[in-house]
């Protein structure tokens, strides 16, 4: 078992960093929340007063924070990390951030003899807990091998999409296709309904036919469809839409530095922007259903 450093223990970090720890790591965790530090106590593994406290001695390291300017903050700097940390160590950032901060970070790991690999997730808070999360990699084959051990306490599919700064250029495609589904199901959901169908039974009758997707499969968005889920507890908990319009952002930015055309991308961009400035940037995404419902 390894000993483990985790930074970031929000909705996805905290239930990921305690996974590791029922899997028998010696896991130490940074967070700015009390009540964060407190979980992952009650769970077994240690509160740290720092991220530097958290990573003393600590073989691998695993961050899961908000964005790109947190990522480069932690790590880089006379202050960073990597300032700190021992040659040979595995730094695992499961953070979705721009590509192009991914290689930065990894560029300056490399110089220090780290290795660093960018790992953001698919799966969403039900995942994280549940310990089947996607983790979708960039790095070196060797990097990406020592990872996978780890990365299996908290995932179920493990993929190796490339070179560094390659998993976030995935995550962010699946993240972009994600938000599209998640509008076009909510729009058609919003449709039957003021034309008298019922949520539920459309939706059944969707997921079965050519229109079934995962949002209807596993995360509906209309209220009471659905135990378990964000939209049938006032869209509490999962991706906040803050996020998803951040994610959105960046698959925007990829796609202006490519020359990629994504006229759908960009009106989900617009569409959950247009929602997030409407108040709702603190719901869960799926809360795009009540654009539609209104």
């Amino acid at each position: 078992m390894s000993k483990i450093a985790f930074i970031g223990l929000g909705n996805m970090g905290g239930p990921m960093a305690q996974n590791l720890v029922k899997a028998g790591h010696d896991v130490s965790g940074f967070d700015l929340s009390a009540d964060a530090l407190k979980a992952l106590e009650a769970a077994g593994g240690k509160a740290a007063a720092s991220a530097s406290a958290a990573a003393q001695g600590a073989e691998v390291v695993v961050s899961m924070l908000p964005a790109g300017q947190h990522v480069e903050s932690l790590y880089l700097g006379d202050a960073g990390l990597f300032s700190q940390l021992a040659a040979g160590t595995l730094v695992i950032d499961s953070s979705t951030i721009a590509a192009e901060t991914s290689r930065k970070v990894g560029k300056v790991a490399a110089e220090k003899g780290i290795r660093f690999i960018d790992a953001p997730v698919s799966g969403g808070v039900g995942g994280a807990k549940a310990g089947t999360l996607s983790f979708i990699v960039g790095g070196a084959q060797a990097d990406f091998e020592a990872a996978t051990p780890i990365l299996q306490n908290m995932g179920k599919n493990i993929f190796h999409a490339g070179d560094t700064g390659a998993g976030q250029i995935a995550k962010i495609c699946n993240n972009m296709l994600l938000a599209i589904l998640m509008a076009g199901t909510t729009e058609a959901l919003a449709m039957g309904v003021k034309n008298g169908l019922d949520p539920a039974v459309l939706s059944e009758i969707m997921k079965q036919s050519s229109g079934g997707n995962w949002a209807l499969n596993v995360y509906n968005p209309w209220p009471g469809v659905m135990e378990g889920v964000p939209a049938s507890n006032n869209y509490q908990g999962g991706f906040q839409v803050d996020l998803m319009a951040k994610d959105l952002g960046l698959a925007w930015e990829t796609a202006l530095s490519s020359k990629t055309s994504i006229p759908m991308g960009s009106l989900a961009r617009n569409l959950f922007a247009l929602h997030a400035q409407k108040g709702n940037g603190g719901l869960d995404f799926s809360s795009i259903q009540k654009m539609f419902a209104e």
